[in-house]
């Protein structure tokens, strides 16, 4: 199991397969920490790393751990007896987004016990999946939250996410009718998340959460102009939707 808190300088990748086909790459580092115990930076430097229970799960909880934990509670699931990790953005100056934030749960002998994959949209909305991975790290959940604007709410995604060591390697693809619509990937390789280390990090990737925000953003308008319709939000009648989503009717 990797240690806590550690740094992951990755490199992200989407391959749409149509009808307008498009692919975009991209860098940027992610922690991988404890939620019950996230690192806390020398005053002077918190402003580039922060982790809030509001920005996980129904936005509630003291900390990220007790939400994880109620969140496992109302689905039936008992909360992990063991160790868990974490892989997210920091809030980086008051801002942070997390297209896909994981985690991994152990018991107490440290064998898996779940993985709980949390996704973010630019809308504010988020929802998470409870998933039971196979042998080959591999899971299988529908399609329940709207992501893109160019995708409905339908089909399956097959998410592959095992747990980090000193490499990273993640990958989620949303298949429809069958067939693969969408594929992404998060690759990267472990680093100390000494003082040192994050600075450097912080030199090579800027503003990494604003910098992902706006890039899903313009990768989206390219799209539109490319002539990619947009299809309609589930949810009507409010201008922002829950910060937590819950289930999207199919």
């Amino acid at each position: 199991m990797a240690p806590t808190p550690a740094l992951y300088h990755c490199t992200l990748t989407h391959r749409r397969a149509g009808p307008v086909r498009y692919a975009f790459r991209s860098r940027t580092y992610l922690w991988l920490v404890d939620p019950a115990r996230p690192p806390r930076l020398p005053r002077p430097l918190r402003w580039l790393a922060r982790f809030d229970a509001r920005d996980h799960f129904d936005g509630t909880a003291p900390d990220i751990r007790a939400g994880l934990d109620r969140f496992l509670t109302a689905r039936g699931e008992p909360p992990p007896d063991g160790p868990v990790l974490m892989l997210a953005h920091a809030r980086v100056a008051g801002h942070v987004f997390n297209p896909l934030t994981v985690f991994w749960c152990h018991h107490a002998d440290g064998t898996p016990h779940c993985v709980v994959a949390e996704v973010h949209n630019t809308y504010g909305q988020r929802h998470c999946y409870l998933l039971h991975p196979d042998d080959t790290d591999a899971a299988r959940a529908a399609k329940e939250f709207y992501v893109s604007p160019f995708f409905p709410v339908d089909g399956h995604y097959v998410m592959r996410l095992p747990a980090p060591g000193a490499r990273l390697a993640l990958t989620v693809r949303l298949e429809r009718q069958g067939r693969p619509a969408l594929t992404a990937t998060v690759r990267g390789s472990r680093r100390p998340a000494t003082v040192r280390g994050l600075c450097r990090a912080v030199a090579r990737h800027g503003w990494s959460t604003v910098a992902v925000s706006a890039g899903i953003r313009w990768h989206g308008v390219r799209l539109y102009l490319r002539g990619l319709p947009v299809q309609p939000r589930p949810w009507r009648g409010t201008r922002k939707a829950p910060r937590q989503a819950q289930e999207v009717p199919q």
